[in-house]
């Protein structure tokens, strides 16, 4: 089926059955069975110039001739480099003829014990710093970026930055990203009760680890990694940033209005209007260059994109088709 045409059969026009299935564990033992992208990693630390410590992985091209050029993966919230999206796409990368390089960010995957300070969604300069590192360690010929949810948040606010920062960035791909991190809060607030469990459920785990691997850090108590996840935020905020407040923390990492009207970088962004954390109005605000490209589709949920019950989405296809016609241009 081609990229452009999804039409999900009618019981997966569910946008929490499509949600859902994104992160089933069946569809990851599918994926990893398959997967060379795993199989044929290789582990790289990025030392960055800021004092982080981030770990990624390259798959190299080699049923090919030569690389079409080098895509670098972002997942998102408590996601890391083996989520069954970004091995999805990864997958359909490597087929096309690309490099692949899976970042996992700070306290994702298994990186909790690189760094004593915990992740937070506006460590966006450490994300810009890897991804100039990657480009300079590798010089591809071509280079391009995509990212999922927050990952697609992170992945559209570097293209933003790469100019300056001096990354010559070909294409970037966002795939249901954040826009407007207080209405993404709301609506999980709003959303039935399992997607907030899920999210908290690894959220929480992932600070249980990191304060047993830095026990003299006082990160927080037993009783507030049980206050739910405005005040377990509010308490990050607080203690573990410089931004003062909840409100100055979720506007620093929103892309939404006019923020990214002054992208430079070819850009390609995909989201549902059923998605049930991620609401549609905020995209129908941004104000887009002509270089950006938003398509809204009617079902998808968040990040599913499913048109059967197979291992592999739409999402990824569209990914993968945007990114090789982008490099194709660029390299024209």
């Amino acid at each position: 089926m081609s990229a452009d045409v999804f039409s999900p059969p009618r019981l997966l026009r569910n946008p929490h059955l499509q949600s859902v299935l994104a992160s089933s564990r069946l569809r990851r033992f599918v994926l990893r069975q398959r997967s060379r992208l795993e199989h044929a990693a290789e582990l790289h630390d990025l030392h960055c110039p800021g004092g982080a410590h981030l770990q990624g992985y390259l798959t190299r091209q080699n049923a090919q001739p030569e690389t079409r050029g080098l895509v670098m993966l972002l997942h998102g919230w408590e996601g890391c480099a083996g989520s069954n999206y970004v091995l999805d796409t990864g997958g359909e990368l490597l087929q096309r003829g690309f490099d692949v390089f899976r970042l996992n960010f700070r306290d994702h995957g298994d990186t909790h014990h690189l760094n004593p300070e915990l992740f937070s969604s506006n460590r966006i300069e450490e994300v810009v710093e890897a991804v100039a590192l990657v480009q300079q360690r590798f010089d591809p010929s071509r280079f391009a970026i995509a990212g999922f949810s927050l990952g697609g948040n992170f992945a559209l606010r570097v293209a933003l930055r790469a100019p300056a920062a001096g990354i010559r960035l070909d294409h970037a791909a966002a795939v249901c990203p954040v826009i407007s991190p207080a209405a993404g809060m709301a609506a999980i607030e709003r959303a039935p009760w399992f997607y907030q469990h899920y999210f908290m459920l690894k959220w929480v785990g992932s600070l249980k680890r990191k304060q047993k691997l830095f026990p003299e850090h006082s990160h927080f108590s037993a009783a507030e990694l049980k206050s739910g996840m405005r005040e377990l935020t509010r308490i990050l905020v607080e203690r573990h940033t410089t931004l003062g407040d909840l409100d100055s923390y979720l506007d620093s990492y929103s892309i939404a209005g006019e923020r990214l009207a002054s992208l430079q970088v070819p850009t390609s962004i995909l989201t549902s209007a059923d998605d049930p954390i991620i609401p549609v109005v905020d995209f129908h605000r941004l104000q887009l260059p002509p270089q950006a490209s938003l398509e809204v589709l009617a079902h998808g949920g968040h990040c599913g994109f499913f048109d059967g019950f197979g291992a592999r989405s739409h999402a990824s296809r569209w990914v993968a088709q945007r990114l090789q016609q982008g490099l194709a241009d660029a390299a024209g």
